[in-house]
C-alpha cells in the first residue's frame, strides 16, 4: 500500500500537537482525546507512520487538527507573520543607503549587463528601488556567486549520507574511518559490518554522496530550491508575490520532491487554498527549515541590502511557513546580503540577519545564545552537545529553530573559515545536508572565488549538477553563478 508521506492526517496531529506546546498554544485536553482514542505518536524521522489508521480514527485527526488551529497563542505579539509586524518589533531593522551616497565596497568583478555605472544611477531614470535596497552596490562576481553555489554543493553532498542518523551515529561512523573531527567525505570504506547495521546511511543518498560514490551533485530538494527562486526572478522580477512562487512551483517543481512544510503547501494549493493560508492549514510543519533553505537567491541577488533580501524571501516563505520559520529565512537572506559584498566578516553578518528577526523570538534567542556558546568553549563538541541537552527532546530534527542556532555556532566557532564551517554545521547532528548547505553558502561567499575552496572538496562535484527542475539539470555551478548575477544586476 502506498503511504504518502507528510500529508496522512493521523502522521501530522502529533507534530501539531507538538507545535502547539512552542508557539504558546494549549493541547493537553485535545492530545488527551487522540491518546484515549488510539492515536499513535507522531513518526519519530520518516514522514509517515508504517501502518495505516482506521477511517474513524483519520477522520478524527482531522477534527483535532481544525481544533488545535483554533486555539489562541500567548506568543502572537512577540512572533507575527507579516512582514509589517516583523519589521515593527525589529529596531535596528536596516535601511538602505541613501541615493548619492558613495558605494561602501565593490566587488572587482567585471561590469555585467545591467549593472549601475555610478552609485547614485538606479538606470531607470530615477525609479524607486525596491524597499530596503541600497540604490547602486555592484553585483558580486561571478566568482564569488560561484563559490557561493560550490559551497551550497559540498555542505549538502557532505550531510546528504547521514541525515536522519542521531548525533552519536554520525561521530561513530566517522570515528571508524579516522574522520573525525570531520575533514572530509563521509566513506563506508572501513566502518565494520555492525556499525552500518546500527546506524545505516540515508538510503537514498548513500549511492551518490558516500566518498567513493562522489560522481558530481546529486538532486537534493536544497539545491532544487535555489534554482526555482532563480525561475522566479527570471519570469516575476524583484517585484514577485508568493502566488508567483506558487504558480512557478505548479509548473517547475514535481510534487514528489517536495516535504514536510512544502508537500502540504503544494497539496493545498491543489485543494484551492491561496497563500497565505496554504502555509496555515492542516501545517504542522510550518516552522521547520524548508523556508530557510530557499533564502540563498534572494540574499545572493540583494548584496548590500539585507533589508531588501529579507523582505523578497518573506514573500517566497509566507508560501509555506510562518512565524520561526520565516524568521529562520530572513535570517539567512540578510546574512547572505552581508557576506555577498565580501567587506564584512561572518561575525558582523550574523549580527546583522540578526537585526531582522523580531528580538524575543524563539529564533533571535537560539541563534543568540548559539554564538554565546561558540564563544565560550573551545571544543565545537561541547557547543553541540550543550545545543542538544536544549533542544533534541522538545525540536523535530527538522525544526527551524535548532537548525538555525547551530548553523550559527558553526560559523561562529569557525571563524567563517569554508572547511571548518560546513563540517561542523555537519558534524551537529539533525539536518545535516541543509545545514551543511547553507553553511557552505555563506563561507563560500566570504572565501570569494572556487579558487579559495579546497579542491578536495569542489573536484568531485566536477561543476556539474543533477536536478529535475526546469532545465537545469546537468547545468555547471559557473553557468549558474552567472544566471544569478544577472539577476542581482537587474533594478
Amino acid at each position: 500500500m502506498l503511504r504518502l508521506t507528510w500529508v496522512q492526517p493521523e502522521d501530522l496531529i502529533g507534530h501539531e500537537l507538538r507545535q502547539a506546546v512552542q508557539d504558546g498554544r494549549e493541547p493537553s485536553a485535545i492530545a488527551a482525546r487522540w491518546r484515549a482514542a488510539g492515536g499513535p505518536e507522531a513518526p519519530l524521522t520518516a514522514g509517515a507512520s508504517p501502518r495505516p489508521a482506521s477511517r474513524c480514527l483519520r477522520l478524527l485527526a482531522t477534527d483535532l487538527l481544525d481544533e488545535l488551529a483554533d486555539l489562541p497563542s500567548s506568543l502572537g505579539d512577540d512572533e507575527p507573520t507579516g512582514l509589517h509586524g516583523i519589521r515593527g518589533l525589529c529596531p535596528d531593522w536596516p535601511t538602505p543607503r541613501p541615493a548619492g551616497s558613495p558605494a561602501a565596497w565593490d566587488d572587482g568583478g567585471p561590469p555585467c549587463p545591467g549593472d549601475p555605472e555610478r552609485p547614485e544611477e538606479d538606470g531607470r531614470g530615477g525609479t524607486p528601488q525596491a524597499p530596503g535596497r541600497a540604490p547602486g552596490p555592484r553585483a558580486p562576481s561571478p566568482a564569488r556567486l560561484e563559490a557561493a553555489w560550490l559551497g551550497r554543493a559540498v555542505g549538502c553532498l557532505l550531510g546528504k549520507p547521514v541525515e536522519k542518523l542521531p548525533l552519536h551515529g554520525i561521530r561513530h561512523l566517522a570515528r571508524a574511518t579516522g574522520n573525525w573531527p570531520l575533514t572530509g567525505y563521509f566513506t563506508a570504506r572501513g566502518v565494520p559490518g555492525e556499525l552500518l547495521t546500527r546506524y545505516p546511511w540515508n538510503r537514498r543518498s548513500a549511492a551518490t554522496s558516500l566518498a567513493e560514490n562522489i560522481d558530481g551533485m546529486p538532486e537534493d530538494d536544497d539545491l532544487n530550491y535555489p534554482l526555482l527562486g532563480l525561475i522566479v526572478l527570471q519570469r516575476h522580477g524583484r517585484s514577485f508575490t508568493t502566488t508567483d512562487v506558487a504558480r512557478v512551483w505548479l509548473d517547475e517543481l514535481p510534487a514528489g520532491r517536495t516535504f514536510t512544510a512544502e508537500r502540504i503547501a503544494y497539496r493545498n494549493l491543489l485543494g484551492g487554498l491561496e497563500p497565505p493560508l496554504t502555509a496555515r492549514h492542516h501545517n504542522p510543519f510550518r516552522e521547520w527549515i524548508g523556508a530557510l533553505i530557499r533564502a540563498d537567491v534572494h540574499g545572493w541577488t540583494n548584496p548590500g541590502a539585507p533589508a531588501a533580501a529579507a523582505e523578497q524571501v518573506h514573500r517566497d516563505a509566507t508560501l509555506t511557513h510562518t512565524a520561526n520559520g520565516v524568521y529562520a529565512a530572513m535570517f539567512t537572506a540578510a546574512v547572505i546580503a552581508t557576506a555577498a559584498t565580501g567587506a564584512h566578516d561572518v561575525h558582523a553578518c550574523l549580527r546583522t540577519g540578526l537585526t531582522v528577526v523580531p528580538p524575543r523570538s524563539r529564533l533571535a534567542r537560539a541563534v543568540e545564545r548559539a554564538v554565546r556558546l561558540a564563544h565560550e568553549h573551545a571544543d565545537f563538541t561541547t557547543v553541540v552537545d550543550r545545543l542538544h541537552d536544549t533542544y533534541a527532546a522538545t525540536h523535530h530534527w527538522v525544526h527551524a529553530v535548532p537548525n538555525t542556532a547551530l548553523i550559527a555556532a558553526a560559523l561562529t566557532h569557525a571563524d567563517g573559515d569554508f572547511a571548518g564551517s560546513v563540517c561542523r554545521a555537519v558534524s551537529g547532528g539533525w539536518d545535516t545536508d541543509s545545514n551543511g548547505a547553507t553553511a557552505g553558502s555563506i563561507a563560500g561567499l566570504l572565501a570569494g572565488s572556487p579558487a579559495a575552496l579546497p579542491e578536495r572538496w569542489t573536484a568531485p562535484l566536477k561543476n556539474r549538477l543533477a536536478t529535475s527542475v526546469g532545465d537545469f539539470h546537468g547545468t555547471g555551478f559557473d553557468t549558474l553563478a552567472r544566471l544569478t548575477r544577472l539577476e542581482a544586476s537587474r533594478p
